[in-house]
């Protein structure tokens, strides 16, 4: 991924992890790309990528849009100089929306690119940690922008993070949600205290001796998703969506686990056997091991020193990559969800076993909770596909099933708040 503008941003979001990059990156004054930097990246990204395969280029931040539309448009004019014979190039933007208007919405739906929108939940929700500078809440900006994006058929999404916040308000941030996006996003913050001063995932670093003795909920910030909290939220999300929204509405991580239990590969990082290939780039042409991992300790090189490629393939990235697995503990690897978690993203793998183990993932108990609790919907889902059925078969079955034990007058399973006659009891 790639961040332009650096860490730089027009929100003050009291979660960020990454505004106070501007301490520990080499500093420029503008934090801007510059147009060699950007023709360097995108010459060499798309020379490194395997003959005939689609390219895809992701503009994160900070904030991306600050560097104005016309940056944007340099970018796809350079890819257009650049790609190979044939080549299909394709652009992810994820963005606080902030600045979208109609020439934006103009710009991404002409030129295809997929934007993620970053939002929390409806207004209460959101407005708790994504703020501005002034500490005013930043949701009915953003809602004006989702809604000029609608009217230019921008393909869009939702980026929403899971806080301490969240999981007593699932119900109502999924509804919300599905409202208005039709792909979800799930993101646990999960914040050590020191975060902003220590690398994480160093062997040897010292910080497991500050560790010891301490409980998991008292070594991260106070915004951060408690484990079994987040195991909640999703199983509460994933029962609603269960019932009603397989098929209409996306939610990535019930997508990406119904696939590892079809058997197919990852489709996300922190769910892969091992990492490395989700590499930063900051705005001067300076590369990371990745964007939880922009630290000095994971400095690569830059572009416009060292090849790309070379960086992507360098003995310092293939044993980031492998460390994932290779330091697993015992518990992950005797795991019988072990084939899905994989550890988790190594980023969170900061506290330890009960018995003393270090680098378990600090949200272990949520991801087994939903696990085990998705297990079987999961498991009938694929026996559909193995039928040659779509998995939105199974929310006929969940309506037999509430037909069948629940009476008119109950409270619909859906948790709506209303009786069941009133609600799903019809389909």
């Amino acid at each position: 991924m790639v961040k332009p503008h650096g860490p730089a941003c027009n929100l003050a979001c009291r979660y960020c992890f990454y505004l106070h990059k501007e301490d520990l990156l080499e500093t420029a004054s503008s934090w801007r790309m510059t147009e060699k930097v950007l023709e360097t990246f995108i010459k060499s990204y798309i020379e490194a990528q395997p003959e005939g395969a689609p390219v895809t280029f992701a503009w994160q931040g900070g904030e991306p849009t600050l560097m104005g539309v016309d940056f944007f448009k340099r970018a796809v004019e350079l890819q257009e100089k650049y790609k190979k014979p044939g080549q299909e190039i394709s652009n992810s933007f994820q963005t606080n929306a902030m600045l979208i208007d109609e020439e934006w919405a103009s710009f991404f739906s002409g030129n295809g690119f997929l934007v993620g929108v970053s939002i929390d939940g409806p207004k209460s929700i959101h407005n708790s940690y994504r703020v501005k500078r002034t500490g005013e809440g930043s949701f009915d900006r953003i809602m004006q922008s989702v809604e000029i994006m609608k009217e230019y058929s921008v393909d869009f999404n939702a980026l929403t993070c899971v806080t301490n916040i969240s999981s007593p308000n699932a119900l109502k941030i999924y509804r919300f949600l599905r409202e208005h996006f039709e792909f979800i996003q799930f993101i646990a913050i999960a914040e050590e205290k020191d975060f902003t001063q220590e690398a994480p995932f160093l062997e040897n670093s010292g910080k497991w001796e500050k560790r010891k003795g301490r409980k998991p909920e008292d070594m991260v910030h106070s915004w951060s998703v408690f484990p079994e909290d987040y195991g909640e939220f999703l199983c509460t999300v994933f029962d609603e969506w269960v019932r009603h929204d397989v098929g209409t509405t996306f939610v990535q991580i019930f997508d990406v686990i119904l696939g590892r239990w079809a058997g197919e590969p990852p489709g996300l990082c922190i769910f892969s056997p091992m990492c490395g290939k989700a590499l930063a780039l900051e705005h001067d042409g300076t590369l990371y091991a990745c964007d939880h991992f922009v630290y000095p300790e994971y400095r690569l090189g830059n572009i416009m020193e060292t090849p790309l490629h070379e960086m992507v393939n360098s003995p310092q990235q293939r044993k980031f990559g492998e460390d994932k697995f290779d330091r697993l503990p015992e518990k992950c690897r005797t795991c019988i969800y072990g084939g899905l978690c994989t550890g988790g993203c190594p980023k969170n793998r900061f506290i330890s076993t009960s018995e003393g183990e270090p680098e378990l993932n600090y949200l272990c108990e949520g991801y087994y909770r939903f696990f085990k609790h998705t297990e079987p919907y999961m498991k009938e889902m694929v026996n559909l596909l193995k039928r040659n059925r779509p998995p939105s078969d199974i929310m006929e079955r969940m309506r037999a099933q509430n037909r069948e034990t629940v009476s008119p007058n109950d409270p619909c399973p859906c948790g709506s708040g209303k009786k069941y006659k009133n609600c799903c009891m019809h389909g």
